[in-house]
């Protein structure tokens, strides 16, 4: 068990990095986190700004591939666990330009090994993703003994830097865990993933473009369960392990959609199908047996609640990805903090 008080959080205004930044500051009072984040195109500041201006939650502006900034915070901070968010996470994205990927993705998660190799951090947690392991059939989970068959760049990138993890634990001995999570959805997610993109597009009847057929199958988990799954592995999980976590809520991109345009009232005419994505996975789903047998976690929303409460969640907040679609949020913060 790690003394986890001063906590780096890298990638701490993307989507699951504020929302774990709101749960574990709401939970842990005396906790202190440094949120390390470049804030690109997904990195919003307003997602924090209930918490940006807490003593305990300090915003530094830079990028993890930036090895004096990342070796400046780790000497001058006692940083008890480094928690890896930072990443280049949409598909789409990585098949345009493969290249930001792989710095921010593999060679940014190096510059924080070797950081934390230098610093002595206790602890380092990698955020992974189901995505390493690629595309299942109609039947059969994903497991920590899954061999690794990445079919995009993202992917990929994900998968290098998660062997780059293992590479520093058993060469020096970093104590580190890795964890890999099923879809992700939310309050604070980019409106570019499908969830909050046929949420806020239906609000304003627009289309809905849905790849292929709509039937490729990913596992959905509320962001609060995975936030709850994270605490629970960084406060109990065992150095050197691998945990999968998912949210037993398999659905097609179609039933999501669909329950979409039921739960918001608005017809099955917006929907319009587009040519589908290179490499497009069929099918994600986890086995989280191992999480829930060791450590005692399994997801507490069904995907029916948690889906009504994102619903909800974007309706309230137009404004918020509203100034994202606009770009206005951009604007902002290259006023404030430039490009650097």
């Amino acid at each position: 068990m790690v003394e986890a008080k001063t906590i780096l959080v890298t990638g701490g205004c993307g989507f699951i990095g504020s929302n774990f930044i709101h749960y574990m500051l709401g939970k842990y009072p005396s906790y202190r986190i440094i949120n390390l984040d470049k804030l690109t195109y997904c990195g919003n500041l307003d997602n924090l700004c209930e918490v940006v201006q807490q003593p305990n939650c300090t915003f530094v502006k830079g990028d993890i591939a930036d090895r004096e900034r990342v070796r400046g915070i780790l000497h001058d901070e006692r940083v008890g666990v480094i928690i890896n968010f930072a990443a280049e996470s949409h598909v789409d994205r990585s098949i345009e330009d493969p290249d930001l990927f792989l710095r921010t993705n593999i060679l940014g998660t190096q510059v924080l090994l070797e950081g934390a190799r230098e610093a002595k951090i206790p602890l380092f947690i990698q955020i992974s993703t189901d995505e390493v392991y690629g595309s299942l059939g109609t039947k059969g989970f994903f497991t920590e003994a899954t061999p690794l068959k990445p079919n995009s760049p993202y992917a990929a990138s994900k998968a290098a830097a998660d062997l780059m993890v293992r590479a520093y634990a058993k060469t020096y001995g970093l104590a580190s865990i890795i964890t890999r999570c099923s879809n992700n959805y939310g309050p604070y997610q980019f409106p570019e993933k499908l969830i909050p993109l046929m949420i806020s597009n239906a609000v304003e009847d627009r289309e809905l473009p849905i790849y292929g057929d709509g039937l490729n199958v990913r596992d959905w988990i509320y962001v609060g369960d995975h936030c709850q799954a994270l605490d629970v592995i960084l406060h109990r999980g065992k150095s050197g392990e691998m945990y999968n976590i998912g949210g037993a809520s398999e659905r097609t991109n179609l039933q999501v959609v669909r329950t979409i345009l039921e739960s918001l009232g608005k017809p099955e005419s917006l929907i319009r199908f587009v040519k589908d994505r290179p490499g497009h996975d069929r099918r994600y789903a986890m086995d989280f047996s191992k999480l829930k047998q060791e450590l005692d976690w399994q997801p507490l929303m069904t995907f029916e609640q948690g889906i009504q409460q994102t619903i909800t969640w974007y309706v309230e907040h137009r404004d918020w990805w509203q100034r994202i679609k606009t770009g206005e949020y951009r604007e902002y913060y290259e006023r404030m903090y430039g490009n650097r």
